[in-house]
């Protein structure tokens, strides 16, 4: 394994989040922000509590897991287009450097910048409302799996994209709807039956769950389920990013 191979196109990825810190983790915090004074005050004051839990509290995990899903889509895929873009993706193909490492680098990097994001919603969230986490442990394996696994999905979508439209449309118009849709700001429970049952062929639904459990110990699906789900996923990303490099797809033509 070439760590330092790794660690220069991690350490390039990093440095790039640095130079754009307004972008990249003032903006989101300042959303978040935004959701808890729009939710907060014009819902959480006719919903008291779900499941015992405060509702400002409740979302804090959507919140953070919807983050955690767009920043991770984003720096991935915006990680790799840009050497795509700028034809510097040929140089790193021709270093004695091998595909794994590689996605290693860039996938590394972006799931590093959404733990960051995590947390630090984490921090603000905790101004807002009283935040408690039941299981830690299992809190970090959720935020680390889902961050891996989106940040590969990202890589997927750099490598895709011909065009910049291309690197905003599957986050804007499949991964945003689909974590508000898998009950981000409430419960399945609340819903009627038959959507209920529609909800459930939502992946985000199960990401959010076991999330959420990790906090208060109340989840829409089973715990198990949840993870078992995210560990599908990542390895259905970890074979598509497999194909990638062994036919060059979008890489060497």
């Amino acid at each position: 394994m070439n760590w330092q191979a790794i660690y220069a196109i991690y350490a390039s990825e990093m440095a790039r989040t640095r130079r754009t810190l307004l972008q990249s983790i003032v903006a989101p915090v300042i959303s978040t922000s935004l959701y808890f004074v729009v939710f907060g005050a014009a819902i959480g004051h006719r919903i008291n509590e779900i499941d015992g839990v405060n509702y400002g509290s409740f979302i804090v995990p959507g919140l953070i897991m919807l983050m955690l899903l767009t920043q991770s889509v984003s720096n991935a895929s915006f990680g790799i287009y840009f050497p795509k873009f700028n034809g510097t993706i040929y140089e790193i193909l021709s270093a004695p450097i091998s595909s794994m490492e590689i996605a290693l680098g860039f996938v590394g990097a972006a799931a590093t910048k959404s733990i960051l994001l995590a947390f630090i919603i984490l921090a603000t969230a905790s101004v807002f409302v009283p935040v408690r986490i039941d299981h830690p442990i299992w809190m970090l394996l959720f935020l680390v799996l889902t961050a891996l696994t989106f940040s590969l999905f990202g890589f997927i979508i750099g490598v895709w994209a011909d065009g910049f439209e291309k690197l905003q449309l599957v986050p804007l118009l499949v991964v945003t709807p689909l974590t508000f849709l898998g009950g981000s700001f409430y419960s399945i429970d609340m819903l009627p039956p038959f959507w209920q049952t529609v909800t459930l062929f939502n992946p985000a639904v199960y990401l959010i769950s076991g999330f959420r459990w990790s906090f208060y110990s109340i989840a829409d699906v089973n715990v198990g389920i949840s993870l078992g789900m995210t560990v599908v996923f990542l390895l259905l990303c970890l074979a598509v990013t497999t194909w990638i490099f062994r036919t060059g797809y979008r890489l060497k033509h």
